[in-house]
């Protein structure tokens, strides 16, 4: 099964590092948040991937033309232009990767449009967008999709406030703090997604224009062919600053919950 990654996009409300790279390749650690996905899905069987291009679609190119290279310690003859590799760094990162260019301004739902070509073999694929990540076990995610027979499954997720609360008695003294708790209760869209590939014939030959949300995810759920997963585990997707800062301070800590290979 292939996973499809949305990463065309230009990252505006994270600006002061996306105007000099995508925002799937900004990083946590040292690495970008696109690799941290790709990861979460590898570890899990899911090792052959349809990356969506637009905005500084090279920077990506380029991450993975020289993977090797990143990973390696070596040494450049620039007199005779010959490299001599001395080792590659230890990882596992077992992964099969298509990059494929969906247009700087198209929309999410044109751009899975475009990767069409790349799923023919596919009877349903993974899909996710670039920012966000989840400790979610993606064989369950798998099942459940399999399991009740519809053409569409949506990860359901509850952020975090971005608040702590703090309960106070009738007379003014504080009875307790709580850091950051779930959100209002209600669930939102946190991608990993699970398509029949049918639900491609939904998308017009033309969709440049169409979101993702507004076209295909109202088209199924009016048609009765959506359905929710509800994660309720760790999710929190890189927005803003502070959301790259939360989520590296995780990583850095050794305490990242998406974290789920060795």
């Amino acid at each position: 099964m292939k996973a499809v990654i949305l990463a065309g996009g230009m990252g505006t409300r994270i600006v002061e590092e996306s105007h000099l790279k995508p925002k799937p390749m900004i990083e946590i650690g040292e690495h970008p948040i696109l690799w941290h996905i790709m990861k979460i899905y590898s570890c899990q069987g899911v090792d052959e991937f349809v990356v969506c291009l637009g905005y500084k679609s090279g920077l990506i190119k380029d991450f993975f033309l020289n993977y090797h290279f990143y990973n390696s310690d070596f040494t450049i003859d620039l007199a005779t232009n010959s490299l001599d590799i001395h080792k590659c760094k230890p990882h596992q990162d077992i992964m099969k990767v298509t990059l494929v260019e969906t247009g700087l301004n198209t929309s999410t739902a044109g751009r899975l449009k475009r990767v069409a070509p790349y799923l023919e073999e596919e009877d349903a694929f993974c899909m996710t967008y670039g920012d966000g990540l989840a400790d979610i076990d993606i064989k369950a995610l798998l099942d459940f999709h399999k399991s009740h027979g519809l053409k569409g499954t949506v990860t359901a997720v509850q952020p975090a406030g971005r608040f702590g609360l703090m309960a106070m008695h009738n007379d003014g003294r504080v009875g307790r703090f709580q850091e950051k708790p779930a959100g209002d209760g209600g669930w939102t869209n946190g991608g990993f997604f699970v398509f029949d590939r049918s639900v491609l014939d939904l998308l017009p030959e033309n969709s440049d224009n169409l979101m993702l949300e507004s076209h295909l995810l109202t088209k199924l759920s009016e048609e009765g062919q959506l359905m929710a997963y509800h994660h309720h585990g760790f999710w929190h997707c890189m927005d803003a600053m502070r959301d790259k800062h939360e989520l590296e301070s995780l990583w850095n800590s050794g305490r990242a919950p998406w974290k789920l290979w060795n």
